[in-house]
């Protein structure tokens, strides 16, 4: 078993600043050496320029502009630089697992990748414009795997196929704006269907009045069901999916199997972050072994959240931090079986 931690990076103010302060904090630190070690190793797929980011950014989510700004003069990069690491936009991304069960006021996830790409930031923000207040894991720094807003709104994105990418936004990314611009699925689900898709990807949305949607998204097209179990791959745009499936239709006969058992958030939680229920994984020197299980509460403002398996969840009242409570946790401890380094914590 191996001793892992996410950090709780709390902010109120403008995305400049915000920027500003996570290029601060970025500097110097492991996940620093280790995101610049990795870049400079891989043959990179894609390069964005900064005005063709920006061109794309600004009309939909202007804030994140200013914070990648923010982040420029904070770790004193240039702009191409910090756009092609932290932009969001024409960027490879690896395959992964994932899996979500919902509830009619719960939304459950685990997330399943190589701890290599794990950040270790859980991220409470409150903006100074007009956009929501979020809290979500980071990825990327700007992305979000996972995350609820002030208004309760709640999304995951779970991989289905890098093939064919088009110019678009990553996933993480598309959380992101979702999360600060979006009030509810409708207006989420509009948002998904305007932007640009890299790739393929289905995202879960969830909001206070309980009906939960998938959303299929590929640069070839969006389509919507109603469905409170999500794994890796497309039910309606079948064409889009991988050759190899059976990770994640094993994961969803699991969730089917288990789903008797459930009769609340609690038992939804223990059915996804309990090792011994088929849900939760250790494949993580594949890419697909769970890091943390979220859990997301729109009605009441709440989230719970634990790295590793067989672990109680810690609660975190959002609805608190939003009206100005700060949370006085600074750090989230967990515990994982792997031997693999952690990208915030181990030297690569």
């Amino acid at each position: 078993m191996k001793k892992v931690y996410s950090e709780v990076v709390q902010f109120r103010g403008n995305h400049y600043d915000f920027g500003y302060m996570q290029g601060q904090m970025l500097k110097g630190s492991q996940l620093f050496e280790n995101l610049t070690k990795q870049r400079r190793g891989r043959k990179q797929r894609f390069y964005v320029e900064a005005d063709e980011l920006k061109f794309a950014l600004l009309p939909l989510a202007p804030g994140i502009w200013e914070e990648l700004i923010g982040l420029r003069d904070g770790l004193e990069w240039s702009l191409e630089r910090v756009v092609n690491f932290f932009g969001g936009y024409l960027r490879e991304i690896e395959e992964s697992g994932c899996s979500v069960y919902t509830g009619k006021d719960y939304f459950v996830r685990n997330y399943d990748f190589h701890p290599q790409t794990y950040e270790g930031r859980l991220v409470l923000f409150q903006p100074t414009n007009n956009n929501y207040s979020t809290i979500g894991p980071s990825q990327h720094i700007t992305g979000r795997m996972d995350g609820m807003n002030e208004k309760g709104l709640t999304i995951a994105y779970n991989f289905v196929n890098r093939k064919q990418p088009e110019p678009g936004f990553i996933p993480n990314m598309i959380n992101r704006m979702i999360l600060e611009t979006c009030a509810d699925t409708s207006e989420a689900i509009s948002f998904l269907r305007q932007i640009p898709h890299l790739q393929s990807f289905n995202f879960v949305l969830l909001d206070d009045q309980g009906v939960a949607h998938v959303v299929e998204a590929s640069p070839r097209g969006v389509k919507v069901r109603q469905a409170n179990i999500c794994t890796n791959h497309f039910e309606m745009m079948t064409e889009e999916n991988r050759y190899h499936l059976a990770d994640s239709i094993r994961r969803e006969n699991a969730i089917l199997h288990e789903e008797q058992f459930v009769h609340n958030a609690y038992d939804a939680y223990r059915m996804f972050n309990d090792r011994n229920k088929g849900v939760f994984s250790e494949k993580y020197a594949n890419s697909a072994g769970t890091i943390h299980t979220s859990a997301y509460f729109p009605q009441q403002k709440m989230m719970w959240f634990a790295l590793g398996g067989d672990r109680q969840p810690l609660q975190i009242e959002f609805n608190q931090w939003v009206n100005g409570q700060d949370i006085r946790i600074k750090r989230i401890n967990g515990m994982i079986n792997t031997k693999e380094p952690f990208l915030h914590m181990d030297p690569l």
